[in-house]
């Protein structure tokens, strides 16, 4: 249903690499670029995440209850995807770990403040 999530940004060169790094780790890369926007995906036909400074020129600001998931396969995905966010800077939201029955999640904050999980179904 999601095609893609939009992030604001207000210096896209120095927040692209956080996301070409991370994304890279699930084997998502770059593919559309502009002067003020970027979009990553594991595939053009894929859900995708874009970044994009504010077009009404103010500066941007993080959403309050607001979070992109990220699926993924496995719990040593959630962790890896995890452990690079924080090896590039992001800051700890919560812990890799399963929540509840088999929902495994891992919650952190971009530098720039942007709320992410990445997460999987799995057993005990």
């Amino acid at each position: 249903m999601i095609g893609y999530v939009t992030l604001g940004t207000d210096d896209l060169t120095k927040s692209a690499p956080f996301y070409d790094e991370l994304f890279a780790v699930i084997g998502a890369n770059r593919f559309m670029e502009e002067d003020d926007f970027i979009a990553w995906a594991p595939s053009p036909e894929a859900p995708g995440v874009c970044l994009i400074k504010p077009h009404d020129g103010q500066p941007m600001s993080v959403g309050n209850g607001s979070m992109i998931a990220i699926a993924v396969e496995t719990p040593a995905q959630v962790d890896a995807f995890y452990q690079k966010a924080l090896s590039l800077g992001a800051s700890c939201e919560g812990p890799s770990g399963f929540r509840f029955d088999n929902f495994y999640a891992a919650y952190f904050r971009s530098p720039e403040g942007h709320k992410f999980n990445a997460f999987c179904f799995a057993q005990d």
